[in-house]
């Protein structure tokens, strides 16, 4: 059963100048080309943004109408697909999924300026372009290191700050998949690829056969329907092996946040998933016990990707987020309570 909270995709598409469609999603308009209802799925048009100031061109998509809510990708080396299924949480939210520099279908950006600075200067950017002033951010994984990192440095921007399956500290990462991998019983040669991936020794050529062996390490849920899930979901990411592997040589290398996690001022959500491999509940603990004003809600039985195990339950563990610190007016908000799998005492 489809929950309320959850609406279908629907989509406007128009004709621009140049021949081209730009499409977007919106909570209450069916998609409509030349008077007939379209269903294309989650094939939902985008455009590229130039920021000629940042000398790079951002891929954009805008899903939904109301509080603007900022989401950065996971990776490195993907794209804003991996987290189109929060296009369902639209009804209230203008949801603007986008690639960063050197990944996905952005351009103009050679991998040596993948820096920090960079990275959140082009969100700083993109809001300008936009015409926003401030907004939500959320982060997947690497997107949260990132989104992390902008609220550091651009504080009065952010309202609050959502931060799904990632982390404060890589060393923790590069030490630790191995051994949890290893402890669940992966074999010495997945083990051994897992610590060149996330050491950024790995060569770019052996990115794909590498996450074909890891595959189950992201999600907990190997049933035949979810594979399906996952694989369709993979069909649309377009990668860029060559970033994978310079960033998590070069940019990650003992990047943390953990001693500054306490300048981060706004509400943050961290939401993950149980069973990550890589940002384990302990970790997610320890990050909550350094931010001034942070919610932990984890999402039962999910591994590194809630949003496609899971989409209802992360997505509802959101919205009761923002309904909770926003106070959004009755046209928005939710009918939630507790955040769904939250147990006792936990906030």
């Amino acid at each position: 059963m489809r929950s309320s909270l959850v609406p279908s995709l629907r989509r406007k598409t128009t004709g621009s100048a140049n021949g081209e469609h730009n499409e977007s999603l919106t909570p209450t308009g069916a998609p409509l080309v030349r008077g007939r209802v379209v269903r294309q799925g989650w094939d939902i048009g985008g455009r590229l943004i130039d920021l000629a100031s940042r000398k790079v061109s951002l891929f954009v998509r805008t899903v939904g109408d109301g509080y603007p809510m900022l989401l950065m990708h996971g990776g490195l080396g993907v794209d804003h697909t991996t987290l189109l299924p929060m296009a369902r949480a639209s009804e209230g939210f203008r949801l603007i999924f986008y690639d960063h520099r050197c990944n996905g279908r952005s351009k103009g950006a050679a991998l040596p300026s993948l820096t920090w600075e960079n990275l959140t200067q082009d969100a700083e950017a993109l809001g300008e372009a936009l015409g926003i002033r401030k907004w939500a951010v959320l982060g997947h994984s690497f997107g949260g290191f990132i989104a992390q990192e902008y609220a550091l440095r651009f504080p009065d921007r952010i309202t609050h700050l959502i931060l799904m399956d990632t982390g404060a500290d890589c060393t923790l990462v590069r030490e630790g998949v191995p051994a949890v991998l290893k402890n669940r019983g992966y074999t010495p040669s997945e083990v051994e690829a897992a610590r060149q991936l996330f050491t950024g020794e790995l060569p770019p050529g052996k990115l794909p056969v590498t996450m074909i062996k890891l595959r189950k390490a992201y999600t907990s849920d190997q049933s035949l329907r979810m594979q399906l899930r996952v694989f369709a979901n993979a069909l649309r990411i377009r990668s860029r092996a060559d970033s994978c592997t310079y960033g998590f040589k070069t940019l990650l290398k003992n990047w943390s946040t953990l001693d500054r996690l306490g300048d981060i001022k706004v509400p943050v959500l961290l939401v993950a998933g149980t069973e990550d491999f890589q940002f384990p509940p302990e970790h997610q603990k320890r990050m909550k016990a350094r931010l001034p004003n942070a919610t932990y809600v984890p999402i039962e039985g999910c591994s590194h990707n809630p949003l496609v195990e899971a989409p209802q339950k992360t997505i509802e563990a959101i919205r009761w987020f923002m309904r909770c610190e926003m106070r959004l007016t009755s046209r928005y908000k939710p009918t939630l309570g507790r955040p769904p799998g939250s147990r006792v005492g936990e906030t």
